[in-house]
């Protein structure tokens, strides 16, 4: 894959309160400058993992269901 420098953009999107807080420790345990390049660094592997989408996107999760 052919990595591209790109632009910021600003993007709104809502999370629960939970992920919100594993972004604010995942910043906090690896010094990262925000909650925005946590979230970065979690898109940019899951583009790397193309292969296992499948396994990420089309499984159903809840985890909040109980």
């Amino acid at each position: 894959m052919e990595k591209i420098m790109a632009d910021k953009i600003d993007v709104k999107f809502e999370i629960y309160s939970d992920t919100d807080k594993m972004l604010e420790e995942i910043t906090n345990k690896y010094e990262l400058p925000d909650k925005s390049k946590a979230l970065r660094c979690l898109l940019d592997y899951a583009e790397e993992k193309e292969d296992e989408w499948d396994e990420m996107f089309a499984t159903v999760r809840c985890n909040r269901c109980g």
